[in-house]
């Protein structure tokens, strides 16, 4: 698509279909697209900004200058605002910053970790004191904004959250009776530590619309929205499952090609050398298979079983651990458990496999090689698919960074090596 049709899409996208509007603005060069922005009224492009991801809008806004930044970054409201200011360098961070209308929410956020409660909570919410009567509760609420209405949370005269009020509750209460005896004391909040996986537990087991979020004093801060919360946990999947195979976890379908390349080279680099390793494996066998030529025909079946079957205990590894399945201690039942499977299917597959090359080939110390390298690799399979997320995550690295890069060295290494090893063993049997 040619870049003036991008232009002209997201200009008239703007209004009705931010989401759209945000895809062809990514796929546009960081400098045009921060002209295109440039040409949008401000609530348009504030809409869209809000649905860039926060490493594509911090690029697209360093091109707008500090005032323009500091209008939109105003616009799409905290928590999106810290988002994009988490991708910025210390001194735009703080250039930012300081000319922001909101900055004190927007800083408190910026001092929690990604994915905690504190930086994915709004910190706009309106909360209903404590000694207030029923007719100003019901006041309080007609005035206050939408957004910030989520649960009727109820403070103290200091702001630190003493319950939440039923909506039923309130409106069928005698205007001048206090609000206090309607209070429900048992509320469940979070602080703003909680990681973003307690916090999917915690809502998806009480069914919440949102959670509010309190600091140690138990001072209330912000509510996290499940809608938001549903969002961040979705990029993250798709981000984990774009990191698997080596791409970057905030690439787009309509990415710049200098941030594709940047994000894709050094891992392609990294499996070109695995691959060297896995053909180094090959060369030391190189006299065995010129003497059986049969043998180069049958090796990709082997390495292509064997990646199969570490994709399987890989996919399934990583899903625990996304969903924090794997309990304390049950490493060594998870290993287990995928190394039988795969030892399993192994001699399941070795056996069709063996009958396949009897009718192609005839020979029976070949059906012997195939037979024993396919169970072989498909163990060590499964095992290495199981193992390395679980490594990865007890060194402290993210469990799905380039596995599948490791597991099909792993494979490719193994499979070759059984293969052509049990080939030089029984080479008296391929006479």
């Amino acid at each position: 698509m040619a870049r003036s049709a991008l232009e002209s899409m997201v200009r008239a996208f703007a209004v009705a279909h931010p989401d759209d509007a945000a895809r062809a603005l990514d796929a546009l060069p960081p400098a045009e697209a921060s002209a295109t922005l440039k040409k949008l009224p401000d609530s348009a492009a504030a809409g869209v900004v809000a649905c860039l991801a926060p490493v594509s809008a911090a690029t697209i806004l360093g091109g707008l200058g500090p005032e323009a930044t500091q209008k939109l970054l105003a616009a799409v409201g905290p928590r999106v605002a810290a988002a994009i200011l988490h991708q910025l360098e210390a001194a735009a961070r703080e250039s930012a910053l300081a000319g922001l209308p909101e900055e004190r929410g927007i800083r408190g956020l910026l001092q929690y970790p990604p994915d905690t409660a504190g930086s994915l909570m709004d910190p706009r919410i309106t909360a209903l004191r404590l000694d207030m009567t029923v007719s100003e509760a019901i006041n309080r609420l007609r005035r206050a904004p939408r957004s910030t209405l989520f649960y009727l949370y109820v403070t103290d005269g200091e702001g630190k959250l003493a319950g939440v009020v039923n909506m039923r509750d309130l409106l069928l209460a005698p205007p001048r009776d206090p609000l206090a005896p309607l209070v429900n004391r048992e509320i469940v909040s979070v602080p703003g530590t909680t990681t973003r996986d307690e916090l999917s537990d915690l809502i998806r087991e009480r069914r919440f619309v949102a959670l509010p979020v309190v600091d140690a004093e138990g001072f209330l801060l912000g509510v996290v929205r499940r809608d938001e919360l549903i969002q961040a946990i979705d990029e993250e999947v798709f981000g984990d499952f774009q990191k698997l195979v080596g791409a970057g976890e905030d690439e787009r379908a309509l990415s710049p090609v200098g941030l594709v390349v940047r994000k894709r080279l050094p891992w392609l680099y990294v499996n070109l050398g695995t691959a060297f390793l896995a053909a180094a494996v090959v060369g030391v066998f190189e006299g065995t298979i010129e003497k059986v030529t049969a043998l180069a025909v049958l090796l990709p079946v082997v390495a292509g079983q064997g990646g199969n079957t570490g994709a399987q205990a890989l996919a399934v590894v990583m899903r625990g651990i996304a969903l924090r399945e794997l309990l304390p201690g049950s490493t060594r039942r998870l290993l287990f458990k995928e190394t039988l499977a795969a030892f399993i299917n192994g001699v399941g597959i070795a056996v069709g496999t063996g009958a396949a090359v009897w009718f192609w080939d005839g020979r029976i110390g070949l059906v012997l090689i195939i037979f024993l390298a396919m169970i072989v690799n498909m163990t060590a399979a499964g095992l290495t698919g199981a193992a390395i997320p679980l490594l990865l995550r007890a060194a402290g690295r993210d469990p799905a960074q380039s596995a599948s890069i490791f597991l099909t060295t792993v494979t490719d290494i193994v499979g070759f090596a059984a293969f052509l090893g049990f080939a030089v063993a029984l080479m008296p049997m391929l006479g």
